[in-house]
């Protein structure tokens, strides 16, 4: 992440390769793990990372506006909990619609 001129105070993200790996590994871990806590749901590899990716943004919403905030061991851990989370959310909800 860099920032842009002075005179602007908006912030610029830029995405390597590095980075593109990490953001898929902790989608894939926690849509993974999401799908071990609640059964049922086996997605395969690219199902688990779009469920991972979804549920980080679910709880990138979700946990701050319930007032739920923590940090654990590294920032790639947390990264992966709070995906996890957001996956878990969206799985259930998933599962509600899919017993309609």
């Amino acid at each position: 992440m860099r920032r842009l001129p002075a005179t602007s105070s908006t912030w610029e993200f830029t995405m390597d390769g590095y980075s593109l790996l990490i953001f898929l590994f902790i989608g894939a871990m926690a849509g993974w793990l999401a799908g071990l806590i609640v059964r049922g749901f086996g997605f395969g590899l690219l199902g688990n990372i779009v469920v991972g990716i979804v549920g980080a943004f679910l709880a990138g919403w979700l946990l701050p506006k319930l007032g739920i905030h923590f940090a654990v061991i590294g920032p790639i851990v947390t990264s992966i909990l709070h995906a996890m989370i957001g996956a878990i959310v969206l799985l259930v909800i998933i599962g509600l619609f899919r017993r309609a």
